[in-house]
């Protein structure tokens, strides 16, 4: 009898043993299932819903990403170890970056008023005014080489030369000026601070945009250039400046308000639901009492134009200035603010550009009535503030190509964002000077984030209307944005749907 049941056991001892491997590996799947879809609802798209349109379009654009890499990889191109500037040409030429092009993108809702606008369109313009001089001795402690600014005549200080004169005699000084304004990555290894560098680039335009009439041209061109790209809502980090010309002098500080008013009226002429707002920007560097008149022009500013001056920032290098933290006293007295002028102004912070855990300013932002963190690199090193801005709602307004130019992110796919989106933080994406980084336009982030970032059309949908919806346009205002970008998003889907394969 016992031999009989060793028989058994011999016989159904294998199949006993495969049955409890497949429901061990029935189990083990069913827990990766189960973990899978607990990720995908923390995402941050994770409301999304795809129609069968952006489905077929989903699976096109996997597709050309696929055979973009593909052939880069057979041409022995690396792709991932280049700077922006280096792959700019084959970024262009790629079908992927048309489809983008063609893509509604919303609102662009970080970049800086010194850095809207191409280079080549700056010096063009410029040297067209006799009154327009450039530096072309060493830099002093006053003026930088390659410097450009408006003189009348009889009043041109030292060193400066007729920008047209000096670009008519020396053939390669257009080329070389431009390289002065142009920020490059791959320029800047040989470099200790980066942000030297980068706020040259301010330095040597910095003169030209206060002039009313070039102030006028820039913003036009910058706004076109913008509307062209498919981008309909505009907030500028704006520094306010009096605006002169040599018949009147100088112009009240709310001249750039009201000349800004008039531009966008042009330019809605041939864009229709072109909207802009200005956050009042100040500096980092300043000490509070500076902060505090800062605050109260600001207000004044917001009491006279509601519907234009939207919040307040800090800007220049985290690494060198005053931390969020520092200013605490002036942020206490904003309700004390609101109350004086009957109206708010929000904080839109710049905070944790930086690679150091010690540069705490995303802390800050968690704890103040900041509904947009500008750059929020350093944010995946404060695990407790990252959960909380995701509960609060903050978006984190993210500008690829400026976070690896300035060398906070080589390697792009490396890019904190995509923590930052795996985890539920809202973002956007922007260009935050793309003039000075030699582009225009929004094409160039999101083309660097679809391809770096393994992005679908879920998370490019998400991105694109989170820049309407976490705008600082009145509930009015966004109804109607938000109403014009869903009519534009599926033409867009069909479009593309219907011309590539």
């Amino acid at each position: 009898m016992m031999r009989k049941y060793f028989t058994y056991a011999l016989l159904l001892g294998p199949l006993l043993g495969a049955q409890n491997k497949e429901t061990e590996n029935s189990v083990y799947q069913q827990n990766w299932v189960v973990s899978e879809k607990e990720n995908e609802a923390l995402a941050f798209d994770a409301d999304i819903r795809l129609s069968e349109s952006e489905l077929t379009l989903d699976k096109k654009l996997f597709r050309l990403r696929k055979q973009f890499l593909g052939e880069t990889e057979k041409q022995k191109i690396p792709l991932y170890n280049l700077s922006f500037n280096e792959i700019k040409p084959l970024i262009e030429s790629s079908t992927l970056f048309k489809i983008i092009q063609d893509m509604p993108k919303g609102g662009l809702l970080h970049t800086h008023s010194g850095g809207v606008t191409d280079v080549k369109w700056v010096i063009a313009t410029a040297r067209k005014y006799k009154e327009c001089y450039v530096y072309d001795q060493k830099d002093n402690d006053r003026f930088i080489f390659g410097q450009l600014a408006f003189f009348e005549s009889g009043k041109v200080p030292e060193g400066f030369v007729n920008l047209d004169k000096k670009l008519t005699s020396d053939a390669h000084f257009e080329k070389e000026l431009q390289e002065l304004l142009i920020l490059k990555r791959d320029n800047l290894c040989n470099y200790n601070n980066y942000w030297i560098e980068f706020e040259k680039r301010f330095k040597r335009i910095s003169l030209l945009l206060p002039y009313r009439p070039f102030f006028k041209e820039y913003y036009i061109k910058g706004f076109q250039d913008l509307a062209k790209d498919k981008v309909q809502h505009v907030e500028i980090r704006f520094i306010f400046d009096e605006l002169y010309d040599f018949q009147h002098g100088k112009y009240p500080v709310k001249t750039s308000v009201t000349d800004l008013q008039e531009i966008v009226k042009e330019v809605r002429r041939s864009n229709p639901r072109f909207s802009l707002k200005l956050i009042y920007s100040s500096f980092k560097f300043l000490d509070p009492t500076a902060i505090d008149k800062q605050l109260e022009m600001a207000f004044q500013l917001k009491k006279e134009f509601p519907d234009m001056i939207s919040g307040f920032d800090l800007v220049a290098d985290e690494a060198a200035g005053h931390s969020i933290n520092s200013f605490r006293n002036n942020w206490a007295k904003l309700n004390e603010l609101n109350k004086k002028y009957g109206i708010e102004l929000p904080l839109f912070l710049h905070a944790g550009e930086s690679n150091s855990v010690f540069n705490k300013n995303v802390v800050d932002i968690s704890l103040l009535d900041n509904q947009r963190i500008g750059h929020g690199l350093n944010l995946i090193y404060f695990p407790k503030t990252m959960e909380r801005i995701r509960k609060q709602g903050k978006l984190v307004e993210v500008s690829p190509i400026s976070n690896q130019i300035l060398g906070y992110v080589s390697d792009l796919r490396n890019h904190p964002a995509r923590v930052l989106l795996s985890n539920g933080i809202q973002c956007s994406i922007n260009s935050d000077d793309p003039g000075v980084y030699g582009y225009e336009g929004l094409s160039y982030d999101f083309w660097m984030a679809f391809v770096y970032w393994e992005l679908d059309v879920k998370a490019l949908k998400k991105l694109v209307f989170n820049s309407i919806n976490y705008s600082s346009l009145n509930d009015g205002e966004k109804k109607k944005s938000v109403d014009y970008l869903n009519k534009e998003w599926n033409e867009f889907v069909q479009k593309i749907n219907l011309t590539v394969n």
